[in-house]
């Protein structure tokens, strides 16, 4: 049986619909690279290539637009074209092609008035297509050149324009990428200043302010052992609120340097035992009080993974709070457990509580829900340990009412009861 052998333009146009499929495939894998690009030179080296290889092309070109000039950034090609070179926007087709918005193909560039012909004579190229890279406010252009005549077809400039398009939104992302590195560099160097003043802080309350503290405690004291006898009753008071106030502002810059302490200390991850912990603050506690009578209730086994050292700071303060402010209750309770299904430790008092409205002040620093006649303290214990909780990628939370006691749950990154 005869074979009919199909027309020569069906073979060129099966030809032609592989190589737009051929071109689809490579696209898809060129749109993956451009994602991940993170600059120019990157970008510059995908399109280059890509460019030529989606038609087959003897050379391409990869244009941006740089104020009223063409820079041509790069170039694949049988022979070098204009790599590095600028020219007026105004007598180059790169130019025309932004200007006007618009693929253009010209089959034979010696018979276009488009193209300045002097800087084309020393080249290969007899045909080429542009496109603009973005239509709406064109940002550069890719050029595709061929050795012989050649009139691109629809699907070559479809090629090259998915690419332009493909190469605009990578520009745009390197360019939002390299702003947010400016952004996070920026950001850094202002954290690396504020810890600088951080520091700064930290040593004047540690020097510089202690240290008329610790003189007018001296004289204070030697006040009150060489001169008490002499003072009357109103200067015996005035004394005493200088060395109560004295007290009152050392203990204060102790809970600000704990509290700077706390921000940036390294966590020494390891297990610890928070039972056997709290017993111990607990019988501390009661060593300092002897008179007073607590039922305690410390479960078995609470285990949690953190740091041993700013972990205590969390039970002492929460334990001695649970101990100040149920100091009024006739029968005290304080109980230290683990809730399964929450997966939150706390620790709960039967004494003073607290309004609710105001828990967001609960643990900003310097803040007090109590009347300092009532119950002593600076403001700075809770503070403290809502940003150990936090470098511990945890959480804290109270839950209280007035007269009525409080509870505080709080969360550990690894922890397990």
């Amino acid at each position: 049986m005869q074979q009919t052998s199909l027309p020569e333009s069906s073979l060129r146009s099966l030809d032609a619909q592989q190589r737009y499929i051929q071109g689809m495939e490579l696209l898809v894998t060129v749109v993956q690279e451009l994602s991940l690009a993170r600059n120019l030179e990157t970008i510059t080296e995908i399109v280059r290539k890509t460019a030529r290889k989606l038609t087959q092309a003897d050379g391409a070109t990869f244009v941006l637009k740089d104020g009223d000039f063409c820079y041509y950034v790069d170039e694949d090609a049988i022979s070098p074209l204009w790599k590095g070179q600028r020219f007026p926007q105004s007598i180059c087709i790169g130019g025309w092609c932004m200007r006007s918005r618009q693929p253009v193909v010209i089959p034979d560039v010696e018979g276009d008035e488009r193209i300045p012909i002097a800087a084309y004579r020393p080249t290969f190229i007899k045909s080429l297509a542009m496109v603009p890279i973005r239509t709406q406010n064109p940002i550069g252009a890719i050029g595709n050149y061929w050795a012989k005549p050649h009139v691109a077809t629809p699907e070559e400039v479809r090629l090259l324009q998915a690419l332009a398009d493909t190469t605009s939104v990578a520009l745009e992302n390197v360019q939002v990428y390299t702003e947010l590195e400016q952004r996070v560099r920026d950001r850094t160097h202002e954290l690396q200043a504020a810890n600088q003043e951080l520091e700064a802080f930290a040593y004047t309350l540690s020097h510089d302010l202690r240290s008329p503290l610790t003189i007018l405690s001296g004289y204070s004291s030697v006040l009150q052992m060489r001169y008490a006898q002499q003072l009357d009753n109103q200067g015996k008071d005035y004394l005493a609120q200088i060395q109560k106030a004295v007290t009152r502002i050392n203990l204060q810059i102790e809970g600000m340097l704990l509290l700077h302490h706390v921000k940036r200390a390294d966590i020494s991850c390891q297990t610890v035992d928070l039972s056997s912990m709290a017993r111990e603050i607990i019988a501390n506690l009661q060593a300092g009080d002897p008179a007073r009578c607590v039922e305690v209730a410390i479960a078995d086994s609470l285990i949690a993974q953190g740091d041993s050292v700013l972990l205590r700071v969390v039970l002492e303060n929460l334990l001695s709070n649970a101990w100040k402010y149920s100091a009024k209750t006739p029968h005290t309770r304080i109980e230290f457990g683990y809730i399964e299904n929450s997966a939150a430790f706390y620790i709960q008092d039967n004494g003073a509580g607290f309004d609710m409205n105001h828990a967001d002040k609960l643990f900003q620093p310097f803040q007090r829900l109590h009347d300092r006649q009532q119950f002593s303290g600076n403001g700075i214990g809770l503070a403290s340990v809502a940003r150990i909780i936090e470098r511990h990628s945890g959480r804290i939370w109270a839950e209280a009412a007035p007269d009525r006691g409080a509870t505080f749950f709080f969360t550990l990154s690894m922890a397990n009861g």
